[in-house]
């Protein structure tokens, strides 16, 4: 060990809680801080899903030229900005390869945001369908907004449902008929697993014959560096749910893909069919019955009434850059791929395994992964790694039915803490292995 176990299991009974696994993201970190700061010990981050790399010079740059031109002063357009909308429809066409108008583009106050309004919109199409159906495992804080807002929800693991496989679970849900969203991500958080092509038309297929909302969050979009996504107009394009239904909400954010996280800028694409779809049920909670006008006046305008108007301008400008081939975004991403080799690399070295794989391929080096170490729960792990100054966090929050894995990010690694990193499961190794 190189800190003091009474210091961990001190600062520990100090949050309330027996089960480590079932501290939220946010908690670990504030724990991990407070052992920094008593013990002196760097750690090696893994629990934060932060962005690790600089933003978007292209982006500042033009929030900047906002500023100074007074709209601070000024409410944005709840629907966003024309020029926003305008980029985010070329970039769906240029990188997803979808065919969609500038009305069906929303820009949010971060991909958090634009999930909140689309489960929330989802919930409340149709009285006898109460349920979103998560696709796990998935980004815990997507059920905390359930949660608060009392829309009940079920889930299943994919691990052992991939493939083929996937259709026979998937419709054990949907035929009750009271599912109203399916929501997944892909590149998934926390386990970097990709949807192929045939999962993706499963899931459309059901979608449409269920009449279900998927809402599909593409937070890590492009990130599945195996392939290149990120020549405009030019294949491959980002796998989507969007190329086989038109039941569907995408998510997209600025922070992954441009490293904007500090202005909170996301976007939301829905396709046309939803958008102008009439849901009588919608009148019980706003003036309009159609999906397209519920959500930016009655769910965005309820909540911020709007996204930042300069941080729309940083997108659109980063967008547009993009979009005209002057900007290669998944390139400036491949960092985070370097990492993810060097980390995986080291935890197998010393006895770890990688606990969700794709079906067909091996994972692909990302923003995740998740690793498990025989004979060890995900608590005992969480825990054990806190005396050796590694920091990650439980599957056990994100919805994964496996007891014994952990989710690790690469974003706040940094290269001259791999020899760090290795040395210390060295010492991990070592004692658990006595």
């Amino acid at each position: 060990m190189i800190i003091k176990k009474e210091i961990v299991d001190s600062l520990f009974a100090q949050f309330g809680e027996s089960d480590i696994t079932q501290l939220s993201i946010r908690e670990v970190g504030k724990l991990v801080a407070q052992i920094e700061q008593q013990s002196g010990q760097e750690f090696i981050h893994m629990e934060m899903g932060v962005p690790g790399l600089p933003a978007s010079a292209i982006a500042i740059e033009a929030e900047k030229q906002a500023l100074d031109t007074g709209l601070a002063a000024q409410y944005p357009n709840i629907e966003g900005i024309p020029f926003a909308k305008t980029e985010i429809a070329r970039f769906a066409k240029l990188f997803i390869n979808i065919d969609i108008s500038p009305l069906n583009c929303v820009p949010t106050v971060g991909g958090m945001q634009g999930s909140f309004a689309a489960l929330l919109a989802a919930a409340r199409t149709n009285p006898d369908k109460p349920y979103t159906l998560f696709i796990d495992p998935g980004f815990p804080v997507q059920k905390s907004q359930l949660h608060l807002i009392g829309v009940p929800y079920k889930s299943f693991d994919i691990l052992n449902f991939r493939g083929e496989k996937l259709r026979d679970k998937l419709e054990s849900f949907l035929a009750e008929g009271n599912i109203c969203s399916i929501c997944y991500s892909s590149p998934n958080n926390p386990s970097w697993i990709c949807f192929s092509e045939a999962e993706l038309q499963i899931i459309g297929e059901l979608a449409t014959k269920y009449d279900a909302i998927v809402v599909e969050d593409l937070a890590y979009f492009g990130m599945d560096f195996r392939q290149h996504y990120g020549v405009a107009g030019v294949a491959p394009y980002q796998p989507s749910v969007a190329n086989y239904t038109d039941n569907y909400i995408l998510l997209l954010s600025a922070s992954k893909i441009f490293s904007y996280a500090g202005q909170r800028i996301g976007m939301m694409i829905t396709s046309e069919k939803l958008r102008t779809r009439h849901y009588p049920n919608l009148k019980n909670y706003f003036t309009s019955d159609v999906l397209g006008h519920f959500i930016p006046y009655g769910v965005l305008y309820a909540t911020t009434a709007g996204t930042s108007h300069s941080a729309q301008y940083a997108l659109a400008a980063t967008l547009k850059a993009v979009n005209d081939g002057e900007l290669d975004f998944a390139s400036a991403l491949h960092p985070y791929a370097e990492k993810a080799r060097l980390m995986k690399a080291i935890f197998l070295k010393y006895g770890f395994y990688i606990v969700y794989n794709d079906e067909d391929r091996e994972l692909a080096d990302g923003f995740y992964f998740t690793i498990a170490y025989p004979g060890m729960t995900s608590g005992e792990l969480m825990k054990e790694f806190l005396y050796y100054g590694i920091s990650a966090i439980s599957l056990a929050i994100t919805g994964s039915e496996n007891p014994n894995g952990l989710r690790a990010c690469v974003s706040f690694v940094r290269l001259d803490q791999m020899a760090v990193l290795e040395q210390r499961l060295i010492e991990f190794s070592k004692q658990v292995n006595k």
